[in-house]
């Protein structure tokens, strides 16, 4: 069903039709690093999400409970269609995007969120990986900053700025201590899990997806959630979020969505923030970014 070679045109040429009909509703942004705990934290100012949440707020009072929680995914709007990418999963523009060419793969049937990845999630994502050098990344319930029921992963393009590591965190991965396949971050102060050995990209994207999908669960495990038995359909024990590029994947378990008045999803831990305002930004400055993370992943005092 997927031409290998062909995502990232296709994202140009549906992105570019999006904005000029106006189905695609980028949120514009300013942006600025903070530095903390050896990490240059991407900032973004994005104004216009408060009026995005006061829109939200406003469409809610106006509408049935049942119309409060239709499903944008059954049927997704045909303007952000990007592709087909397997038998289970299609490719949209995420509306709302933050950062260029945001991508949503999104299970074709309805799944929720807060199951665990499958095999076939991780196939998905791997043939999307494959294509260009991106962040791919799941919010896994509502603490871990999910806004959509139904099961969809993420990926945005790779470097995530102009200046800087491709992915602001990566300069603590050369201190991690992996024992085996699974180790830890030294410079992370709360509970997570990495591993370095992602499978090659020549590799058949089936083949991948099962290595993959091993580690992960691995890795649940290892941060104590679902166990490496639990049957394949199950929800999860606990909310986290993933991270995955082409060189390493991170696993957080997460205590609370918000610090503060910031909502924190797993772009977070890529170390890459959005805030309201200058005073939420302000915050940041005077908290750090590292505290950001720790107070709203699991410590030992959590």
């Amino acid at each position: 069903m997927f031409t290998p070679g062909t995502l990232w045109s296709k994202t140009l040429d549906r992105t570019e039709k999006a904005l000029r009909t106006g189905t695609l509703r980028p949120i514009f942004t300013r942006s600025t690093f903070i530095h903390d705990g050896g990490v240059d934290f991407l900032v973004r100012i994005v104004s216009s999400l408060v009026r995005k949440s006061e829109e939200k707020k406003e469409h809610k009072k106006k509408t049935t409970p049942e119309k409060q929680h239709t499903n944008p995914f059954l049927p997704y709007e045909e303007n952000m269609f990007v592709t087909d990418i397997s038998d289970t999963h299609v490719c949209l523009l995420n509306k709302f995007n933050v950062i260029d060419h945001h991508l949503l793969i999104v299970t074709r049937s309805f799944e929720e969120q807060e199951s665990l990845l499958t095999l076939q999630d991780f196939e998905a994502i791997w043939i999307c990986m494959a294509e260009f050098d991106g962040l791919a990344f799941y919010n896994g319930g509502e603490i871990a900053g999910s806004s959509q029921r139904h099961k969809h992963l993420q990926m945005i393009p790779l470097p995530m700025a102009d200046k800087g590591p491709k992915v602001p965190i990566e300069p603590l991965l050369t201190s991690a201590r992996l024992e085996g396949n699974l180790g830890f971050i030294p410079g992370l102060p709360f509970v997570h899990v990495l591993t370095r050995p992602v499978p090659v990209l020549t590799a058949p994207p089936r083949d991948a997806a099962t290595e993959l999908f091993k580690l992960y669960r691995a890795m649940l495990y290892a941060v104590g959630l679902n166990s490496q038995s639990a049957p394949y359909d199950s929800t999860q024990s606990g909310p986290y979020n993933l991270l995955l590029t082409r060189e390493w994947m991170l696993l957080v378990p997460r205590s609370d969505e918000f610090f503060e008045s910031i909502s924190v999803n797993a772009l977070g831990f890529a170390g890459a923030l959005l805030v309201h305002d200058e005073l939420q930004m302000e915050l940041i400055k005077d908290m750090g970014g590292m505290a950001v993370l720790e107070r709203t992943a699991v410590t030992a005092g959590k």
